[in-house]
Formats: C-alpha cells, sequence, structure tokens
C-alpha cells in the first residue's frame, strides 16, 4: 500500500513502464532553439592520416552545438567554401552565408594518439578569437569532441558546457520481465547497461563525484537501495530495511544518504552517515513525505508531502527541523530538483489533467510552466551548469525522454529508436 502511494506522488513508478526492446540509443532532436541562436559553422576538420579516425571530431562538435539549442548551425554541404587553415579563410563568404562564427581545425596522428588543434572566427570581426590545441588516444576521441564542444560552449555563451556530462535512465520490454539500468553520454552515444534485473528498478541517483549511483532495486521482493560502482560494477545494498526503502539521494560531499523509509508504514525522510551507517529521522508526520533532495549548502532537504491534502513541496532545516511549505499554486507539485547555484526549483506541475515540468523562483516565488507539448511529463533531472532540465515525456503510447532549458527557450527530444526510457539523471560535471 505504501508503494502504491508512493507512485502517486512520482509519477514514476516502474510498474508504469512499457517498451518495446531493451536498447535505448537516444538519437537528439531539436525541436525549438532559442530565438537568439548564434549563426556557426563547423568546417569538417582537416586530417592528416592515410586510413579513416575512429571518429568525426567536428561532426561530434556540430551536432553537440547545434543539438544544444544555443547556435544554429549551417549544413557543410551549404558552405561557399571550407577552410582547414587561416591562411584559406575568405571571411566574406561566411558574411554572405549570414555566420557569426566559424570553427575551423586539424586532426593529426600522434605516436601516442591524436591531436585536434582548432580555430574561432569572428566573421564581422574578421578576426581570430581563440585556438586550442587537445591530445588524446584513439578510444578518447570522442571525449575530445566533447571537450572541445564545452569549451566552445562556454567561450561564446559565458555558461559551462555538459556535453562531456553522462546520462543514466531505465528501460524495460513491454512484458515487463526485464529492466536495465543504462548509462550513456549525454548526447545518447556510448550506451552501456549498468545493471539487469527481471524486478524493476526505479529512482537512479548519481554521486556528487560521478564514480557510482544509487538506485531502488525489487530484485528481493521490496525496494532497497544499492549503490553500484561505475568504473568496476561492484554493488552494495545500503538500505534493506522493514517496510519500503526508496528515493535516494546523496549529499553535496557524498557523506550523507537521504531517502525514503517506511519504518511504521508510514513513509518518512531519513538520513543515513555513510561511513557510520548512522540513521537519523527527519520527518516525523502522519502524511507521506517522499523524494528528498538536498539543498545546495547540504543544510536543508526539500521533500514531497500531503500533509497539506496533496502533493506539495517542503524543506526541512536539518539541525531545527523546521518545515516550511515551499509551493502554493496548483493542487499538485512534486519531485523537486534544484539548479546548481540554489536560485531555481524545478518540479513536476498539475495544470488541469496534464502533468507538466515548471520551474519557481526560490526567491521571489514566481512559477514558470516550462513544458506542454505532453499530457505526462515527470521525473525531472537538472543538467549540472543548471540551465537544462530532462525528463520522461509520454508521447502516443510510449515514454520518451525530452528535455528544456530553464528559461523555456530551448526543447529538444531524445526518443529511443526501439523502445521507452524513463527516470533520466544527468551526472555532476566531472574535473
Amino acid at each position: 500500500m505504501v508503494v502504491r502511494f508512493l507512485a502517486v506522488f512520482s509519477l514514476f513508478l516502474s510498474l508504469t513502464l512499457t517498451s518495446s526492446l531493451t536498447r535505448a540509443e537516444l538519437v537528439i532532436e531539436v525541436t525549438q532553439g532559442k530565438q537568439s541562436a548564434i549563426p556557426l559553422a563547423v568546417v569538417p576538420f582537416a586530417w592528416t592520416g592515410q586510413n579513416p579516425p575512429p571518429e568525426d571530431v567536428s561532426s561530434i562538435v556540430a551536432n553537440d552545438l547545434a543539438g544544444s539549442g544555443y547556435f544554429r548551425l549551417i549544413p557543410a554541404e551549404n558552405m561557399i567554401s571550407r577552410p582547414t587553415e587561416l591562411s584559406q579563410v575568405n571571411y566574406d563568404d561566411w558574411a554572405k552565408l549570414q555566420q557569426d562564427f566559424v570553427v575551423l581545425g586539424r586532426l593529426s596522428v600522434l605516436p601516442t594518439g591524436y591531436a585536434v588543434e582548432f580555430h574561432v572566427l569572428d566573421v564581422h570581426q574578421k578576426v581570430e578569437v581563440f585556438r586550442h590545441r587537445v591530445k588524446g588516444k584513439a578510444s578518447q576521441l570522442r571525449d575530445v569532441a566533447h571537450y572541445i564542444s564545452d569549451f566552445i560552449f562556454k567561450k561564446l555563451t559565458g555558461i559551462d558546457g555538459v556535453f562531456s556530462t553522462n546520462l543514466i535512465y531505465v528501460t524495460t520490454n513491454r512484458e515487463r520481465t526485464l529492466f536495465n539500468l543504462m548509462y550513456a553520454d549525454a548526447d545518447g552515444a556510448r550506451e552501456r547497461r549498468i545493471f539487469k534485473s527481471k524486478h524493476p528498478i526505479i529512482s537512479p541517483a548519481w554521486s556528487p563525484d560521478g564514480k557510482k549511483v544509487a538506485y531502488v532495486s525489487f530484485e528481493n521482493g521490496k525496494s532497497e537501495i544499492f549503490f553500484q560502482t561505475l568504473a568496476t560494477g561492484k554493488r552494495e545494498k545500503v538500505a534493506a530495511f522493514s517496510g519500503s526503502n526508496s528515493a535516494p539521494a546523496f549529499s553535496p560531499d557524498g557523506t550523507k544518504l537521504a531517502f525514503v523509509r517506511s519504518q511504521l508504514g508510514n513513509p518518512d525522510i531519513w538520513v543515513m552517515d555513510l561511513a557510520s551507517r548512522k540513521l537519523e529521522r527527519i520527518t516525523k508526520h502522519y502524511a507521506i513525505d517522499t523524494e528528498p533532495q538536498w539543498t545546495i549548502d547540504g543544510q536543508s532537504l526539500i521533500f514531497t508531502s500531503s500533509r497539506a491534502g496533496g502533493p506539495q513541496i517542503y524543506q526541512v532545516n536539518l539541525a531545527s527541523k523546521k518545515v516550511e511549505r515551499l509551493t502554493f499554486e496548483g493542487k499538485y507539485n512534486a519531485r523537486a530538483r534544484l539548479t546548481a547555484d540554489g536560485r531555481k526549483m524545478v518540479y513536476v506541475h498539475q495544470s488541469g489533467k496534464r502533468f507538466h515540468i515548471a520551474s519557481q523562483d526560490m526567491k521571489s516565488g514566481r512559477v514558470h510552466i516550462l513544458t506542454s507539448e505532453t499530457e505526462l511529463d515527470e521525473s525531472p533531472s537538472v543538467a549540472p551548469n543548471g540551465s537544462m532540465v530532462i525528463y520522461a515525456a509520454s508521447e502516443a503510447d510510449r515514454s520518451i525522454l525530452a528535455a528544456v532549458s530553464v528559461d523555456g527557450e530551448v526543447k529538444f527530444r531524445l526518443p529511443s529508436k526501439y523502445g521507452d526510457v524513463r527516470e533520466p539523471a544527468w551526472s555532476p560535471i566531472l574535473q
């Protein structure tokens, strides 16, 4: 019964998951870019080797920047010229194509791998804005490409890029006999399975260092929380107390885990010290308290509770245990996530009979509905740079991943080629 109540608030209980096949292979499709998107051309990089390189670096960079919605890219076939050296650049060609910036570069072979040198040019000023050179092994060329995308994105927008980050998400087959926890690049590439089970997997969450993930598995007949190290695949059962154990969330410093436990049949928020495994009960209320998330300073938790008669979002101070209600607009607000700067809170908001993703300014309380295309949007996860939100959306009879910027201007879809995907979680930016 408790799990059933939790499903009402979280909207993503795995019993609703459907899929035709287990592999996702996400592909980004931009549906709306910024009105002020920057015109930019990525010229195919020159290649000095004899055999084709293992990755098309310039194509990955172009897809990254186009997929962000912040840039409007010109197809290579529409380019008047394709320079690979500064001396070959004719700025008038690019002005005729109404481009603001041009990226050109060269990929060369080294004894230990590859080197990529690239330049970014300002068409209007007719100058080189910056250049950079990066090295990598053959197996790292896709990482090199994402690094270049992050570098260009930050230089031209002032915002940290997230092309080098990763996603985890859940897939299942239509018969719900096989569940998969999947891992992929932020653009959907290099997908691999982390864990599979014949039983539901829900609530995946990243550790702050990006080295492990937490999730809830029903493999032993009830909900239990596991950690899994990505590099080795090693699993560790962390919470298997009587009743349900769900909704894990790492503290910002990675030393504690907030989660939901129904010790006496009613879900409350608990915190575990991961070194000592000492438990502290945070909420004690007859209502359902669930979906904890840490504030940026680690001093409080935001969570969903039914204590006002329907799901609303609250904040509890860990020292004083004082609880404050944060959402008042609408009858249903749940699954809150904070942006990296703590200025905005993103959550699932009910509007009429539909559920959409909304953002709320933490100071003013102003609510902005970000999505409206589908009837059921759920499980939002905020990018580590705070600019984008990835979430699960219903589309016809399947679920896809979609993303929207926190200002609502940029939107893109990440549909699976084969089936449904849900419960996305965006990794931190790894140093």
